[in-house]
């Protein structure tokens, strides 16, 4: 039987479910899967009303989550999908984590973790941005706009 690989694509789509799944609840809708292999072992979405935890972000979510699969803080062998790129907090847990790769939808021009110097990524994570990106950045402008109309 053949082993199927999956791309970026099919595991930023998972994450942009779990950012709808947020929105679905209020939450800003930002979603977050870590794979190890070709299986995800980790899944998150913002639930930070829900929960009334500011650190409750979908990447924080999908670390402890995957940590607890493993049974280990360290997720050495892991890939951090994301539908936003992360703000400082989660951009130093992935460093804590010595997660080697990051895989992002779109940018977050006011709080993401690249605005910052210096880089609070260790240098050898390998960052891939732009997948899905406009799908994944218009999901965050279609929740915030139908919140100031209101």
């Amino acid at each position: 039987m053949p082993i199927t690989v999956f791309s970026h694509e099919h595991f930023m789509r998972e994450a942009l479910r779990l950012a709808r799944r947020a929105e679905a609840e209020n939450e800003i809708p930002i979603g977050a899967v870590v794979v190890a292999g070709n299986q995800i072992v980790g899944k998150g979405y913002n639930q930070t009303e829900r929960l009334h935890d500011v650190t409750a972000h979908a990447e924080m979510l999908a670390l402890t989550a995957a940590s607890n699969f493993f049974g280990s803080k360290y997720l050495t062998d892991c890939t951090l999908y994301c539908t936003i790129e992360p703000c400082p907090m989660c951009a130093g847990a992935v460093a804590w984590a010595q997660i080697p790769r990051l895989v992002y939808g779109a940018p977050d021009p006011k709080k993401g973790y690249s605005l910052f110097t210096p880089n609070l990524l260790p240098r050898k994570v390998k960052v891939v941005s732009g997948i899905l990106e406009q799908e994944c950045a218009q999901l965050m402008r279609q929740f915030f706009l139908s919140r100031r109309v209101r």
